[in-house]
């Protein structure tokens, strides 16, 4: 199967279980990678008949941004559900990142793969 992928995806949003993270907008970094057949695209040359990446980012860009979650984990799969009913894809793999969640890492965050 293709895959269609959105790397580096960064939107503040309020996310954290201490008190001081439901009160200040802290970055989330995303990788989306979609499964997709790209064949139709391909031949056609033609947006209508391909994975419209661009309307995927300002989904979840607009979806975090508004979000209030507590949990890394809740806000990936939430996101994974998003993409799985809203758009043509068959599988979605999501990874965040909170950077600077844990003194010493570049970031923590987790991956998930959905069908």
């Amino acid at each position: 199967m293709d895959k269609v992928f959105i790397r580096n995806l960064e939107v503040e949003s309020i996310i954290g279980i201490f008190q001081w993270e439901r009160e200040v907008r802290q970055l989330i970094s995303i990788d989306i990678e979609m499964d997709f057949d790209n064949k139709k695209a391909a031949k056609s040359d033609s947006i209508e008949d391909a994975l419209n990446y661009k309307l995927v980012g300002k989904r979840v860009t607009s979806f975090i941004k508004s979000s209030k979650f507590k949990l890394v984990e809740a806000l990936a799969e939430k996101i994974s559900e998003i993409i799985l009913n809203e758009f043509p894809v068959e599988r979605v793999k999501i990874s965040l990142r909170k950077p600077g969640a844990l003194r010493g890492s570049q970031a923590v965050g987790i991956s998930i793969e959905r069908p």
